[in-house]
C-alpha cells in the first residue's frame, strides 16, 4: 500500500510503531520495520548510553528504516540529540515540546522530523516549523495525551484540512478496521501503541503485557492534567490519584503522590498495585499477546479487506 508516509520514509506498510516508554526497545522496534512498517525506539526512558546501545542493536538487527522517538522536554536531550546524530538515525518523531526549537538542527543534518500534537493549532505550528509530517494523537491514546479530550475521530479531519504535510493518525488505533478509518478520515499512516505493548518484543514487564490484555472496557481513564495528562489501567495507583482528587490535594501533593519512576515501576518492572500502567482504551479489544510482525501482517490484511468490503456501499 503506497501513501504519502510510505514514499516518505521509504517504508512498505503505512503503519507506524509508538515510540513508547519502558515498552519500545531494539527488540520491538527491529521486528516492526523488518515487517514493513516503522519501528520506533521509545528514547523517553533512556539515559544517553541506553540509547546508544539501542540505535546500535537496531541497526544491528534490521536493514530497513527506522526512527527515534524523542520527548523534547527530556532533561539530557542535548546528549540524546547528539547521539541520534552520531550514529545516523534517519527518522525522528518529537513530542512534549516546541518543534520550533530543536527541528532545524535534525534538519541540518538530513534528518526527517515528525511532530506529535493534539489540535490542528499545533499541526500548523509543527508545520511552520518544518516538519516533514505529524501525528495527530486523540483522546482514545495511552500515555500522554492532550488536555482538550479531542478524539480521533474529530482530531484527524480536522488537522488534514489545516496543514499541507502528511499525516499519521494516531490514538484508539488497533486493527485493520480503525486503520481503514484514519485512512477515510484524510490520514496518510497510522500510529500504534497499545496492540504493540501486547506484543512479543515489546519490552514491557509481562505482568504488564498481561494486565493490559485483561483490560475490560472502561478499565482506563485520563488523569493527572494538572501535571501532564496521561491515560492510565485502573489499578490501586490510580485509585490512589482519585482519592487525592477527591480530598482536594494541590498540583504539589499531585507530584508527590505521582513521585519518580512510577512509570518504570510498572510497566517496566511489572509492579501491577504501585506503579503507573499507561496505555490506550484500544486495550478493551486486545486479548493476546502477538509477535510483531504479526500484528503488523494481521492490521494490513483486515485494512484491504475492510476498504475492499465497503466497495458494496457503492450506488
Amino acid at each position: 500500500m503506497k501513501t504519502r508516509i510510505t514514499e516518505l520514509f521509504g517504508i512498505e506498510h503505512p503503519i507506524i510503531q509508538a515510540g513508547m516508554i519502558w515498552c519500545s526497545g531494539w527488540e520491538l522496534a527491529s521486528a516492526v520495520s523488518n515487517a514493513g512498517g516503522l519501528g520506533l525506539l521509545g528514547s523517553g526512558s533512556m539515559y544517553p548510553d541506553v540509547l546508544r546501545e539501542q540505535i546500535r542493536k537496531t541497526k544491528a538487527s534490521t536493514d530497513k528504516p527506522f526512527g527515534v522517538n524523542l520527548p523534547l522536554l527530556y532533561p539530557q536531550i542535548a546528549d540524546h540529540i547528539s547521539i541520534i546524530i552520531e550514529e545516523g538515525v534517519k527518522i525522528v518523531f518529537s513530542s512534549a515540546g516546541n518543534p520550533k526549537t530543536y527541528t532545524p538542527v535534525f534538519k541540518e543534518h538530513g534528518i526527517q522530523v515528525v511532530h506529535v500534537v493534539s489540535s490542528a493549532k499545533f499541526a500548523l505550528k509543527a508545520q511552520e516549523a518544518g516538519c516533514d509530517a505529524v501525528v495527530a494523537e486523540g483522546f482514545e491514546a495511552g500515555g500522554h495525551n492532550g488536555r482538550e479530550e479531542t478524539t480521533t475521530l474529530v482530531l484527524i479531519p480536522g488537522v488534514v484540512d489545516a496543514v499541507k504535510i502528511p499525516v499519521i493518525a494516531a490514538g484508539g488505533i488497533f486493527d485493520g478496521r480503525s486503520m481503514a478509518a484514519a485512512f477515510a478520515l484524510g490520514a496518510s499512516a497510522v500510529q500504534v501503541g497499545s496492540r504493540f505493548v501486547a506484543s512479543v518484543e515489546a519490552s514491557a514487564h509481562p505482568a504488564f503485557k498481561q494486565t493490559v490484555i485483561e483490560t475490560p472496557e472502561g478499565g482506563t481513564q485520563l488523569t493527572l492534567k494538572e501535571l501532564t495528562p496521561v491515560r492510565l489501567i485502573k489499578n490501586p495507583f490510580f485509585t490512589s490519584v482519585e482519592a487525592a482528587y477527591q480530598r482536594g490535594a494541590s498540583v504539589d501533593e499531585l507530584k508527590d503522590l505521582l513521585g519518580r519512576g512510577r512509570a518504570k515501576k510498572g510497566m517496566f518492572e511489572g509492579d501491577l498495585t504501585d506503579g503507573e500502567l499507561e496505555i490506550g482504551q484500544a486495550a478493551a479489544h486486545l486479548r493476546e499477546i502477538l509477535p510483531a510482525g504479526a500484528i503488523v501482517q494481521q492490521m494490513m490484511h483486515d485494512c484491504e479487506t475492510t476498504i475492499t468490503g465497503l466497495q458494496q456501499f457503492k450506488s
